[in-house]
């Protein structure tokens, strides 16, 4: 019966299979912990295996405190030091796995999105963690240890770290459980919102835009005083692409967005120079920005003339929409489409050198169930394998 018994204890339970998990896991498990990787879906790492176009975005070079959103802005900066994009890169290297720089930091595999994921496996097989899939954790309790019933049976544990992620991606297998647990725990959650997300129309604007679906188009777009310079995408929705998706994390419901269509300062002054031109404001826009989008913005702001017969303060206004396109829109895309939560286990509830809780000892929160919510670009993996290094060191 004891033999029993001890096998069912560890030193460290980790709940959650995703990023932050399997690496917390095999970095505790180097250290000499007895760990248990619990996982509710048939497989782990789901949405490692779809993020970046399914080749996985794991990092970026760039990473720093500015780049992740949070009520305390500073608290990321102790894991962000201790575990480097560089640390990551070298495990990568360390496996061989074929990888490059696609802009602005942002390191990609070469191949596919499984070989992280196998690089992960592999690292907690050969640190002896034991992964239990299809495992849906249904009690915990803490007593002189953490007592967990599952569907897998009865286990205990010194330490307890919650690897959940968010809401985002339920299709995934994502739920509210991280966020459940505090309940029982009396731990504070911030205010939840889907994050990194595509926009909607307001119902004015969407039978313009949504004869847009598909046109595609470098913009900078600002917000207050954040500003981001990437791609806009029109949906028949609305609007995604990369520089949405960043501004998401900031925008507020029925608010407006600013765009600068000809952000490319070339491009702005060859434009400059049409104003004498005989050809129409559409024809000439086009050799700027996709067809499509020129025909359709100019009927509806009606620039349908050709530029030598506008005034100079028509052609001035032409050119000032131009750099200051407002829109308004009405809301998200919600969890369904949303890469991360924003918001989380409040971070005034955490150490940041260690990530665990200032009320129960022994227990952890680690990744996207935190408040910490990185940019678009491999930000938010490396929150994932900093907070998880940050966790193992301490357990």
């Amino acid at each position: 019966m004891k033999a029993s018994l001890f096998q069912q204890h560890y030193n460290v339970i980790v709940i959650g299979a995703g990023a932050a998990g399997l690496f917390c896991s095999f970095q505790a498990a180097q250290r000499g912990s007895r760990v248990l990787l619990l996982e509710h879906n048939d497989r782990v790492g789901k949405k490692i295996g779809i993020s970046g176009g399914g080749r996985c975005n794991f990092t970026n070079i760039h990473a720093a405190a500015e780049n992740y959103l949070s009520e305390n802005p500073n608290f990321c900066k102790p894991a962000l030091a201790r575990f480097s994009p560089w640390d990551f890169i070298a495990l990568v290297e360390k496996h061989g796995i074929a990888y490059h720089e696609k802009k602005l930091g942002q390191q990609f595999c070469d191949g596919s999105s499984r070989e992280i994921i196998e690089m992960l496996l592999h690292e907690c097989h050969d640190a002896g963690v034991t992964i239990m899939t299809s495992c849906l954790v249904q009690e915990i309790s803490k007593g002189e240890k953490f007592h967990l019933i599952t569907s897998r049976g009865p286990f205990t544990a010194d330490s307890l770290v919650i690897a959940t992620g968010g809401s985002s991606f339920a299709k995934l297998g994502a739920t509210d459980f991280g966020y459940r647990i505090t309940k029982q725990f009396d731990i504070t959650v911030t205010p939840l919102r889907p994050a990194l997300v595509p926009l909607t129309f307001i119902p004015a604007d969407r039978y313009f835009c949504s004869n847009l679906a598909g046109v595609s188009l470098p913009v900078r777009v600002t917000y207050r005083d954040v500003q981001f310079e990437e791609a806009l995408l029109f949906t028949h929705r609305g609007v995604s692409g990369p520089a949405i998706l960043q501004i998401s994390s900031t925008w507020k419901p029925g608010e407006e967005l600013v765009f600068d269509l000809l952000p490319d300062s070339t491009a702005s002054l060859q434009l400059q120079q049409e104003g004498k031109s005989q050809a129409l404001l559409p024809n000439i826009l086009s050799h700027y920005l996709p067809r499509r989008f020129s025909e359709g913005w100019c009927e509806r702001y009606h620039f349908s003339k050709s530029a030598h017969q506008c005034t100079h303060q028509e052609f001035s206004n032409f050119l000032q929409l131009l750099h200051q396109w407002p829109l308004r829109f009405a809301d998200t895309e919600g969890y369904p489409k949303a890469e991360v939560t924003q918001g989380g286990i409040s971070t005034s509830e955490l150490s940041s050198k260690t990530m665990e809780s200032r009320k129960i000892p022994g227990l952890y929160f680690i990744g996207e169930v935190v408040d910490v919510t990185g940019w678009l670009g491999g930000y938010n993996f490396q929150w994932a394998w900093a907070s998880g290094h940050a966790a193992a060191e301490a357990i």
